[in-house]
């Protein structure tokens, strides 16, 4: 396999769109989600129209276990990772102390923990070789606090402040880790977290053109790239710095309350 890129959450939306991607660009891909009928699906459709080979780990990312079990797998296979995408993740909507504390914990593990033992197992090997990408899926979440998606904001908050070090910590190399921070966006997040119904997914971004963003910003070695942002998104990240803290919370709030 070469220039391979592992996707997690690679079975619909945004990491589906950047398997794609990379497929149109002639790289070979590590495709790992829990959906096995997805992930075949994809792979089929990978292998007739691109001709890339295409490995398929149907793995649930929320289990501790499940980063290490991966990297052995691939290590097994003898396939080198050269661009490692950190995809998967998911929100919740609704007040902190009335969620199931278990779909929290389970938020955290794969948002933080997952991202993170992932980068940990492959990065050593990336430096070792002076070469590799590193594309983790943040959101524009993470540059506020979120009323009614506490956790999900702060798994966000981490992705980006984790990403933004570790590239400066690689300056002196070939490596790069770029944070994508999308605004809403056309996948099935809406739903799982129970936004589709709030004033902040009343818009949304194409999928296609988020991820393409991403891509090509990982591939010129950018530190963020905020992407599928309206206007009127912009102008609100802008003031932001501006506004006192306690306005923009409220603000949020009611953005997400149905």
């Amino acid at each position: 396999m070469k220039k391979v890129a592992l996707i997690t959450g690679a079975s619909g939306g945004i990491g589906k769109e950047l398997a794609l991607i990379h497929a149109e660009k002639g790289g070979d891909l590590v495709l790992i989600a829990r959906s096995s009928d997805k992930l075949s699906e994809l792979k089929s459709e990978i292998e007739e129209k691109y001709r890339r080979e295409v490995m398929v780990i149907v793995k649930d990312l929320t289990q501790p276990t499940s980063a290490k079990e991966i990297y052995d797998e691939i290590q097994k296979a003898g396939v080198y990772v050269e661009f490692l995408i950190n995809n998967a993740g998911f929100g919740g909507r609704g007040k902190f102390h009335e969620r199931d504390w278990n779909l929290d914990l389970a938020m955290i593990n794969l948002n933080v923990v997952a991202l993170t033992a992932l980068t940990r197992l492959f990065l050593p090997e990336m430096v070792k070789r002076n070469s590799g990408k590193i594309l983790n899926v943040s959101s524009t979440a993470s540059l506020v606090p979120g009323p009614l998606q506490a956790v999900y904001y702060a798994t966000k908050a981490y992705v980006t402040s984790f990403s933004n070090a570790l590239n400066e910590e690689l300056h002196d190399t070939n490596i790069s880790v770029t944070a994508l921070l999308p605004g809403a966006t056309d996948t099935g997040f809406a739903k799982t977290s129970g936004m589709d119904k709030t004033s902040l997914f009343s818009k949304t971004a194409n999928a296609r053109s988020v991820a393409m963003s991403g891509y090509d910003g990982m591939m010129k070695g950018k530190l963020n790239v905020m992407a599928g942002l309206s206007a009127m998104s912009r102008l609100m990240m802008a003031s932001i710095p501006l506004t006192p803290k306690k306005m923009v919370l409220a603000q949020i709030r009611k953005m997400q309350e149905v």
